[in-house]
């Protein structure tokens, strides 16, 4: 069975029709090409789909495409803005948190979520927060570094030249 889909994805409104069993992880990766958001598991466990609902992070891989009619969905090409990255993306960056690249797009749409509600975090509090998150590279130091990272350059107001 088939559904009109109007939803709106890193800002951008799609209309289309999707089949009742297609996961939005699949929607975005085959029919839109957005490979942000990775198939790792397929069951939740990984947190490689991560992307955002309504603000809300969520397993894209468990959430059917028809669900979404009306939605805001951001992944990890939505945080940009033009040729400026989002400070989460700037900070694992700079704190060489970025081995293979597989997990980090969906710790940093967890990240940036978590930071929105959690601007003065302690470590252990971000060690809870990507705890639903698998990565194989680099053993999280350099993971939860970035995170703090962030939290301190999102508190700070930019300096303007």
């Amino acid at each position: 069975m088939k559904h009109p889909l109007g939803v709106t994805i890193n800002g951008v409104p799609y209309d289309r029709v999707v089949e009742s069993r297609r996961t939005l992880l699949d929607f975005l990766r085959d029919e839109l090409g957005i490979t942000g958001p990775k198939k790792g598991c397929d069951a939740g466990d990984c947190g490689c789909c991560m992307v955002l609902i309504d603000g809300v992070p969520m397993h894209s891989c468990l959430i059917l495409a028809a669900e979404m009619e009306g939605r805001q969905v951001t992944t990890i090409e939505g945080l940009a803005r033009g040729d400026q990255l989002h400070p989460v993306q700037e900070a694992f960056i700079r704190c060489g948190a970025v081995q293979c690249g597989f997990c980090i797009p969906g710790i940093i749409i967890t990240a940036k979520a978590f930071l929105e509600e959690h601007p003065n975090p302690t470590t252990d509090e971000v060690i809870e927060a990507i705890s639903g998150h698998l990565c194989r590279c680099t053993g999280y130091l350099q993971i939860v570094d970035a995170i703090m990272a962030a939290a301190e350059a999102m508190r700070v107001p930019p300096q303007h030249a």
